[in-house]
């Protein structure tokens, strides 16, 4: 599933293997509900020269569990409204026996080199060594042997624990540190791997080819959320197109989210959303590998850290919106918003339904009959056409933007410099 070729392996060492961290310090936690989907704030006010926030008017599924509420405080404060769905949980580490048992082994069976891969895995194993009594013996052990530490937050908490680190990349790079051990060379060396949730593409297989031994320390193991229903929501609103874009920050997150459409029959619906309309953003290759494998182009940061990874969504979506010169004003449809002159207007769905009709032929007559089956849940009465374009107009806040065709249907204004007439939104 996630691939064998080398040069993949070393592309995706290279990138993925990097801890996320947001580039703003101290952000405060969400207190939102973790599922639901959080507007950005009011609208800018009227004849206010503020630009608009990035990601105002767009909805971003975030599935993190590990730093959720980080990444949601970041995408809200540029104007996203986010709907969260943990697609993982993580287990305790004070009850992980896996990493009791690693911790055990190697305190009575030394290893010559132990690298450490992220700052809160490496604190948190020590953490539960000393929950376990283990604590002493522990540091002890990893004070008489070669530690790598892969960046600069990791080789903080090695000190922060009294110990110093020998060596860590300048690149933050897992590649970097296997090029390391293969040049020192690895063969009748006991080497302990840090694991931090992700996988390591090649990363083990290459020390093992060398004829080193390797042992696992799983400071995060995951499992499937107890409870499915948030998960379930944020697979049905991408299906939907409810969301315009998703955010991925870990492999076994991503694997998890595909593994839940597959068990509910889903998989086929939630690919052609991702492929075609919804936005897959993942923090780097690694994470995006389970994606890649179902034929999904994701877009990543250059960097492979949460500030980045919103940074280029402030950048990816606003992209994909072709501004619309109406009436004198210039309109900006957004995935549940509509931006009228750069201010922010919400709009019910409805109303999203029928402007979006509108602009898929802009200055073209949309008749009444295409608008009412463009409407959720629509019956038969065109007179619902009336009714939820009444209340368009008002959200909109400029009652031109949109024309009646008397026994026709409507028609967006389009202006008359607008030299083509666009076949497609």
């Amino acid at each position: 599933m996630y691939g064998e070729q080398k040069t993949a392996q070393a592309a995706a060492l290279a990138g993925g293997a990097a801890e996320p961290q947001s580039g703003a310090a101290g952000l405060a936690a969400s207190a939102s509900p973790a599922d639901a989907a959080t507007p950005a704030g009011s609208a800018t006010p009227a004849g206010s020269a503020a630009a608009p926030q990035p990601l105002a008017g767009f909805t971003v599924g975030v599935t993190a569990a590990r730093r959720a509420d980080e990444l949601g405080t970041l995408l809200r404060r540029r104007g996203a409204a986010v709907q969260h769905a943990a697609a993982l949980r993580i287990v305790p580490l004070p009850d992980d026996t896996e990493l009791l048992a690693a911790t055990k082994q190697l305190i009575d069976h030394a290893p010559d080199v132990v690298v450490a891969t992220t700052a809160i895995g490496f604190r948190g194993w020590v953490e539960a060594a000393d929950g376990w009594g283990l604590g002493e013996a522990l540091l002890d052990r990893l004070r008489g042997v070669e530690l790598l530490a892969r960046g600069p937050k990791v080789r903080g908490a090695i000190r922060a624990a009294g110990l110093t680190e020998e060596w860590s990349p300048a690149s933050e790079s897992m590649a970097e540190v296997l090029d390391r051990l293969l040049e020192e060379g690895v063969d009748g060396r006991r080497i302990a791997v840090q694991l931090h949730g992700e996988p390591l593409p090649g990363f083990v297989e290459s020390l093992r080819a060398g004829g080193g031994e390797v042992v696992g320390v799983p400071v995060y193991r995951w499992m499937p959320p107890e409870d499915l229903g948030p998960v379930d929501r944020l697979l049905d609103a991408t299906v939907a197109r409810s969301l315009d874009a998703v955010t991925f920050t870990s492999a076994p997150a991503a694997a998890s989210l595909l593994e839940r459409a597959t068990e509910r029959g889903m998989l086929d619906e939630f690919l052609d959303a991702l492929r075609h309309d919804v936005l897959p953003a993942c923090v780097g290759p690694v994470t995006a590998l389970p994606l890649e494998a179902h034929d999904v182009a994701t877009a990543q940061p250059e960097r492979f850290r949460l500030g980045p990874l919103v940074q280029l969504l402030c950048l990816e979506l606003p992209g994909k919106v072709r501004p619309l010169p109406v009436a004198g004003r210039k309109l900006e449809i957004r995935g549940h918003a509509v931006l009228v002159d750069g201010e922010l207007r919400t709009v019910p769905p409805a109303g999203m339904a029928l402007i979006r009709a509108l602009a898929r032929r802009p200055g073209w007559v949309v008749p009444r009959a295409d608008l009412l089956r463009a409407l959720p849940g629509a019956g038969r009465d065109e007179h619902a056409v009336e009714t939820a374009m009444a209340r368009l107009r008002t959200a909109l806040g400029a009652p031109k933007l949109i024309q009646t065709v008397v026994k026709r249907g409507y028609r967006l204004a389009l202006d008359p410099a607008a030299d083509t007439k666009y076949g497609s939104a």
